[in-house]
């Protein structure tokens, strides 16, 4: 791992992604899902900016967080369900 990369756990498993991406842009980068709608289907980020509240994700052990406003840190965990 370079000083560029972070380790990112998404749903258990570790990623490698750049240091300096949200955890929206890391997800999304990767073609993970974020959650789930109450119907099943897959969302994701739409406006990138906090408005939409799709990317929401559980962020060390928080609910709710949007991950476009999120910096990925070294060793974070994402929980996408």
């Amino acid at each position: 791992m370079t000083a560029r990369e972070a380790r990112l756990i998404v749903d258990g498993v570790i990623r490698r992604v750049p240091a300096s991406i949200t955890v929206a842009a890391a997800l999304l980068s990767l073609d993970l899902p974020f959650r789930r709608s109450v119907s099943g289907q897959h969302r994701a980020a739409v406006c990138g900016m906090g408005v939409c509240f799709e990317c929401r994700v559980r962020i060390d052990g928080v609910a709710q967080q949007r991950a476009c406003q999120v910096t990925v840190r070294d060793g974070m965990t994402v929980d996408s369900e």
